[in-house]
């Protein structure tokens, strides 16, 4: 939220300063799930809370219809404590192991928390859990496989970094040796921290600084930059950012505003074998709304989500083979008084999009059909009234 005010104070980016916070959301699979009621539980969806002091995780059942409802005990207690505001950052809740962990930051007391995923949707705190972040203010988690990286914001007298962890399995974090790069942009500035789809890449947004930092992931899971990283955005504060999920060298990131304007963009870019960015087509494309701040892609590669938190919108792209983006329209979010919703999550079988709304503190719930996005009856669910700010969310 720092970043927010001092890379823009602008009024698109209003409402992060008002406090709203990134939503982390997984599903899980349904072969994992058990039906606690009349109604069919196919998957879950996980908040982190960022709840000040002892940190919470909310969870909801997911019905075949997409619906929500809170599943029984949520929220959880993770161990950790929050902030008891929004973080401005994507990931910061992510699954791991196939959906048998969650991993959510705990960005007030610098860890990170991990929790065992039950078939009711209940998260029990793995033994160890929580375990420090490796920095300061941990907003991002990026998981491939059984390595994990975090991205800490830092602070005045401490730099950002990304650093590295093996997740046992057990549900052990444990750091990897020798492994943390600091960031090159400023402190408080990071927004997103991802692998691609084989784990061969990393990439970190720094938001105020309007950069994108590239890596190389070796054998052992050791980072190397790219040559020429970090990489200039191609609008003002780099964000939320998605590989494709159908090819591994694609990377779309959003680009909350323009020299000039409030009108925001989504960059496409290749990624070479050793991490090298190149724009993809006519990127930046237009969103021809007020800050894009998260994306998300749906599983099958062809439709891009972009969350328009100034306009309460979310943009509509579809994306060809080679990685060019098409703008489909807008759809808008069910808010309170213009402020628009933040941290996206799709579930895995690619039919619901979910956004954090936590001006109406709730969870928007729409249904995907195509390029399309349908608000289901009853959107948004309601936030655990424990929580003030969630900070992201992940869906399974």
């Amino acid at each position: 939220m720092r970043t927010m005010k001092r890379l823009l104070g602008r009024t698109v980016l209003g409402p992060l300063v008002l406090g709203l916070a990134a939503l982390g959301v997984f599903a899980l699979p349904g072969s994992a799930l058990a039906s606690t009621s009349s109604t069919r539980v196919i998957g879950h969806v996980y908040l982190d809370g960022n709840t000040a002091g002892a940190n919470t995780v909310a969870a909801y059942n997911r019905a075949p219809d997409g619906s929500l409802t809170p599943a029984p005990g949520s929220p959880f207690a993770v161990g950790g404590a929050g902030l008891g505001k929004g973080l401005g950052s994507q990931g910061s809740i992510q699954l791991a192991d196939q959906g048998r962990y969650l991993l959510a930051v705990d960005a007030g007391s610098n860890q990170i928390s991990v929790l065992q995923t039950n078939q009711d949707g209940s998260l029990t705190r793995v033994p160890g859990s929580p375990v420090s972040s490796g920095g300061v203010e941990p907003v991002s988690i990026a998981v491939h496989d059984h390595l994990v990286y975090v991205a800490n914001d830092g602070d005045a007298t401490h730099s950002a970094n990304y650093t590295g962890f093996f997740l046992t399995g057990f549900g052990q974090l444990v750091p990897l040796p020798h492994s943390t790069v600091n960031a090159p942009g400023a402190a408080n500035d990071l927004g997103d921290v991802l692998f691609n789809g084989n784990g061969t890449k990393l990439v970190g947004t720094e938001v105020a600084s309007s950069l994108i930092d590239s890596f190389r992931v070796d054998g052992l899971g050791y980072l190397h930059a790219a040559p020429g990283s970090p990489y200039a955005g191609q609008g003002l504060g780099a964000f939320g950012s998605e590989f494709r999920p159908t090819n591994p060298d694609q990377l779309f990131v959003s680009n909350p505003h323009n020299v000039g304007n409030d009108v925001g963009t989504v960059s496409a870019f290749d990624v070479a074998d050793n991490g090298e960015l190149s724009s993809i087509g006519a990127s930046p494309f237009a969103d021809l709304q007020n800050a894009p701040c998260w994306v998300a892609i749906t599983p099958d590669g062809q439709f891009l989500f972009a969350i328009n938190t100034g306009s309460g919108t979310v943009s509509r792209f579809s994306i060809d083979r080679s990685g060019d983006l098409t703008l489909l329209g807008s759809t808008l979010v069910n808010d309170q008084g213009g402020v628009g919703g933040t941290d996206p999550t799709i579930s895995p079988d690619g039919q619901n999009l979910y956004i954090n709304e936590t001006a109406a503190h709730g969870l928007a719930e729409m249904t995907i059909k195509g390029g399309n996005l349908t608000e289901l009856p009853g959107s948004p669910v309601a936030l655990p009234a424990s929580i003030t700010a969630a900070a992201g969310a992940a869906s399974n």
